[in-house]
């Protein structure tokens, strides 16, 4: 098969060489680009299934690695680790590739790094969807995640790879197979010099978190929030089981934007992989209807 994307480089005002997968949109009439954003751990390999969809549907799609993750370059200084100095990547990709609006995908810390735009630079995002996060999070799952980021875990082989994969996220995929397992695995580990498998991310992404200590497991984002839903489309996915983004926050966000679209995906926990056929039906009518 081949690959369904090409390789962008851009850098970061801080002079970091950032990576994009950028998938070609299928002819036909132009429209505007999807810029996906993975979560905390992540990279642009977790779009993997829908990139290539969105792409066939005649949207240019540029799935990155964040700074520190994938083949992105790792940061000199830690504490530029946070939403803010995303946003400011992001802005610069924008710059460099000419695009001046895109249509935002955001998964957990991607989709804070979208509310941190729309208060850097609302006028970028012409709409948005926001995967399995809020405004407000949970501390069950926040502090989960908080517990494995960063830390050191001996993986000497693929299938070691694959059973850490499990025992991190198998509260969330709880239908996932051993061949799904290993799927996941080689999407968030990659292999070192040896050929043994290692985490595909800086440790050193958890310094702000740890910096921050009990305060960054309760950001209070509202005011970005309702700045991002004020006047453009917002779809907001939400896994049925997630330990982040709560039932009473999704109300919560609902409530202060009753115009924004929402999707529940049954039997998935933190965060949806976005090829389950309920975020699907939900994504592709949502982003039809976008210029």
């Amino acid at each position: 098969m081949t690959q369904a994307y090409v390789d962008r480089r851009w850098t970061s005002s801080d002079g970091l060489s950032l990576y994009a997968r950028d998938y070609a949109a299928a002819p036909g009439e132009a429209k505007l680009p999807v810029i996906a954003i993975h979560g905390l751990t992540r990279n642009a390999a977790d779009f993997e299934h829908i990139a290539p969809l969105i792409a066939e549907s005649g949207r240019r799609v540029l799935a990155i690695d964040v700074r520190g993750r994938g083949r992105s370059d790792p940061a000199p200084d830690p504490m530029t680790y946070q939403p803010a100095v995303y946003a400011q990547d992001v802005l610069a990709l924008m710059s460099q590739a000419g695009i001046e609006r895109a249509v935002f995908l955001g998964t957990s810390m991607g989709g804070l790094i979208t509310m941190a735009l729309a208060a850097i630079r609302s006028k970028v995002i012409a709409a948005a969807i926001i995967n399995d996060v809020g405004p407000e999070v949970s501390p069950v799952g926040l502090g989960r995640i908080a517990a494995y980021s960063g830390q050191p875990v001996e993986t000497p082989d693929w299938a070691a790879a694959a059973a850490y994969a499990r025992r991190i996220n198998e509260i969330a995929f709880p239908h996932y197979s051993d061949a799904d397992w290993d799927a996941f695995a080689r999407r968030v580990f990659r292999e070192d010099e040896t050929g043994s498998p290692v985490l595909n991310y800086d440790p050193d992404i958890s310094v702000p978190i740890r910096a921050a200590g009990a305060k960054a497991l309760v950001p209070n984002l509202w005011p970005m929030f309702t700045r991002l839903t004020r006047g453009r489309p917002v779809l907001l996915v939400r896994g049925q089981t997630s330990d982040l983004l709560s039932e009473e926050i999704a109300a919560k966000m609902r409530k202060r934007a009753p115009k924004m679209d929402f999707v529940e995906v049954p039997g998935v926990g933190h965060a949806p992989m976005l090829d389950e056929p309920e975020a699907k039906a939900a994504i592709f009518p949502f982003l039809a209807e976008l210029p």
